[in-house]
């Protein structure tokens, strides 16, 4: 009799295998799943009690779902057991396949160790399939694929028929744990993907909150700000540019888009532009506005990276420095110019001189290319070796520069490319033009300055500036050395050109100067001096300075009196 009925019990458990392992496929989260995985042993496999413990990230296992007594469920859920305690069980006993069954005669040795369980009391089996109230039988889960690790384990009590399970039950039991294994990882796998998904979407948010906090930045930052591209054929180029930036250039967006900076900056900072770097980059330079117009600005860069295909974007930031630069410029226009007439002041005057003087001397004078040449045929003619080697040793280097070997400072290196200045020779217009230095020395100011105060005297010395300025040609340099002197730098003159503008700008002086009403003269004094390499500035200027008092004693003193 039972031997006709097995098959039809082993359909209905199959029947009731399926529907829990249906079950397993519709829990909505991991803890749901593992709790159906502990419900299905209960409901399909026919056992009183049922504990799934689960393989934690360190290693060991932990509790996780419980089903058949409430009382041991609330006492050991959560609790934790060492994979050493756990190893050792699943080489313990019996092997039933996958299973492992831990008779009551070998159990003993395990009641003391952490991996957590719960027995309960009974009477001693009375014959030999009869389940013990201290037998343990465990299903291991193992992940599918070819790693096959452990996931967990479903531990199992107290069979309903009080019998040890059979080939069927046993082999029903493993079928579960396997689909168990199956369940929970995908049950995992839907976990991560969810917290993903959730960390993408925050990740997103994030992200659009920083463009929209970057493009309120952009847009309304008070300074000017523009992005441009990086590398390719359009490198450069404007792609955006802000409401300041178009404003500080006069310039719409839709404009600004056409240009690059390059197209935009002063052509005397096109070099500046291009020394700066990409990657954190600051230069001040000009650029263009729309009227034609060039505004002094601070350019500072920096990359927008792409993560994956490397830099992309240089994002430029535009602070307008025109009123920093106009009091930068107005200091060193101070620091260099006269206070009163507004010329050029003594350290200047120096300066200027200085940078056309070198310490070689003048009569130094630069051989040229036709000097050169008859060196050469002279040098062959003599037996000297063609390739240049006379002209060498007289100091003819081929390209146009003296070259001196034991010269030196400034111009004296063995490539010089410095123009010597030359002094023409006084007596004989030989052709030779030099840079003139003019010392004038007002006539009868100090006279002016004690009959009607500094305040004339001021506006004396204000138009005689003027009239200095206006007599020279662009280019040259009137300076203020103190007081009522006056130098005048001029380069290019011959002898006779350096007294006729001396003739010039006395002539241009003497006329009447009205002030507050009154009509006042002065007259002048110039004496000619010449720069020439190989003097010093003060040398210079004292040179000019006595020619200035030779001529104002050789003129009759009716002439230098003011009217």
């Amino acid at each position: 009799m039972e031997t006709e009925s097995e098959p039809y019990v082993r359909l209905a458990t199959l029947r009731q295998l399926h529907q829990v392992v249906a079950n397993l496929n519709t829990a909505r989260s991991l803890a749901d799943t593992l709790q159906t995985v502990a419900d299905g042993v209960i409901t399909g496999l026919g056992y009183e009690l049922a504990c799934v413990n689960l393989v934690r990230p360190d290693g060991d296992l932990v509790v996780a779902a419980f089903a058949g007594n409430a009382a041991a469920e609330a006492l050991i859920t959560g609790r934790v057991g060492s994979r050493v305690s756990w190893e050792r069980r699943l080489h313990m006993g019996e092997s039933w396949g996958d299973l492992r069954f831990i008779p009551h005669t070998e159990g003993w040795v395990l009641i003391d160790d952490d991996v957590p369980q719960w027995h309960t009391e009974g009477p001693e089996p009375r014959f030999e399939d009869e389940w013990h109230p201290r037998d343990r039988l465990y299903a291991p889960m193992y992940t599918s694929g070819g790693q096959c690790e452990l996931l967990g384990v479903i531990s199992v009590d107290r069979p309903r028929n009080g019998r040890r399970p059979g080939a069927w039950g046993r082999e029903a039991l493993q079928m579960y744990a396997s689909q168990s294994a199956i369940a929970i990882s995908n049950a995992r796998l839907r976990a991560n993907m969810q917290r993903a998904l959730v960390r993408l979407e925050r990740e997103q948010q994030a992200l659009r909150a920083s463009e929209e906090s970057f493009r309120q930045a952009f847009e309304y930052a008070p300074s000017g700000m523009a992005i441009a591209e990086m590398g390719g054929d359009q490198h450069g180029r404007l792609l955006r540019a802000n409401d300041a930036l178009c404003r500080l250039l006069g310039r719409p967006a839709a404009v600004m888009r056409r240009y690059s900076f390059a197209d935009l900056v002063h052509p005397e900072d096109v070099g500046t532009l291009l020394r700066t770097s990409a990657e954190g980059g600051r230069a001040e330079l000009r650029l263009a506005r729309r009227d034609g117009s060039y505004v002094w600005v601070s350019l500072r860069n920096s990359v927008v990276a792409d993560t994956a295909d490397g830099p992309r974007f240089l994002l430029t930031h535009v602070e307008d420095i025109e009123e920093r630069k106009r009091h930068e410029l107005q200091l060193a226009h101070r620091a260099s110019h006269d206070a009163l007439t507004g010329l050029p002041n003594s350290a200047e005057l120096r300066a200027r001189l200085s940078s056309r003087l070198c310490s070689r001397p003048g009569g130094a004078v630069r051989a040229t290319a036709a000097d050169a040449a008859g060196y050469e045929t002279y040098g062959a003619a003599a037996g000297q070796q063609g390739d240049g080697e006379y002209a060498y040793e007289y100091g003819y280097r081929g390209d146009g520069f003296d070259f001196d070997q034991s010269a030196g400072g400034p111009g004296g290196g063995p490539y010089d490319h410095h123009v010597h200045a030359v002094a023409p020779d006084g007596e004989v217009d030989d052709g030779t033009k030099g840079l003139a230095v003019l010392f004038c020395d007002l006539d009868g100011f100090k006279s002016i300055n004690d009959r009607f105060g500094h305040h004339t005297g001021d506006a004396v010395l204000i138009e005689v500036a003027r009239r200095l300025t206006a007599g020279v040609r662009d280019g040259d340099t009137v300076a203020r050395l103190g007081g009522d002197e006056f130098v005048v730098l001029a380069d290019g003159l011959g002898a006779a050109d350096a007294a006729d503008l001396a003739v010039r700008l006395r002539n241009g002086i003497i006329p009447p100067i009205r002030v507050d009403g009154r009509a006042v003269r002065v007259g002048a004094s110039f004496g000619i001096g010449w720069a020439e390499c190989g003097m010093s500035v003060e040398e210079v200027l004292n040179s000019a300075d006595q020619r200035m008092y030779m001529e104002k004693r050789s003129r009759a003193k009716i002439h230098r009196r003011a009217g």
